[in-house]
């Protein structure tokens, strides 16, 4: 890769946001959304962020614990918002935090937030290595900090868990 390529970049080059409008294709039979679709919006969320400050394929890698919050109903808009945390040579932490908008009640309420890892791959699968990400603001450099803490403790569980 080019020195061009492996730049650092600043945060915000990664930022993006997402909305749903959830349908009922979307919904359990009681009409709140179904808890696989809203990780796979995560999903996607994350790894446009990834893309975007990578700038190249990426691949999830892990998704850390996921709490639903509040419920989410047919009807409501749903809004993702991801950044890269901080990168780690070929691997990015990605924060994702969703929201739910019911437009005809003027309501936000915070549904769930969560941590994904996204590998940059070429075309054959191979890793790349990922630029260097550039924390600006204070919440960019606390969320930059924890991600480095986060790493560590996934890198224990892992151990752990080969060792059993």
């Amino acid at each position: 890769m080019s020195d061009a390529t492996l730049a650092p970049r600043p945060v915000r080059d990664s930022q993006s946001e997402m909305a749903e409008i959830v349908l009922p294709n979307d919904a359990n039979p009681l009409g709140a959304l179904l808890g696989g679709r809203l990780m796979h919006w995560i999903d996607m969320a994350g790894a446009l962020a990834a893309h975007r400050h990578s700038r190249s394929f990426v691949t999830t890698a892990s998704i850390d614990h996921l709490d639903f919050l509040v419920p989410v109903h047919v009807g409501d808009v749903v809004i993702l918002r991801s950044s890269v945390n901080r990168v780690f040579h070929t691997s990015m932490e990605v924060g994702v935090k969703v929201w739910v908008e019911n437009y005809t009640g003027d309501t936000r309420q915070h549904v769930s937030s969560a941590y994904l890892t996204f590998v940059a791959v070429d075309g054959k699968g191979r890793h790349l290595q990922v630029p260097a990400v550039i924390p600006e603001s204070e919440d960019e450099r606390r969320r930059y900090d924890d991600a480095g803490r986060r790493r560590e403790l996934r890198q224990a569980e892992r151990e752990r868990r080969k060792n059993r």
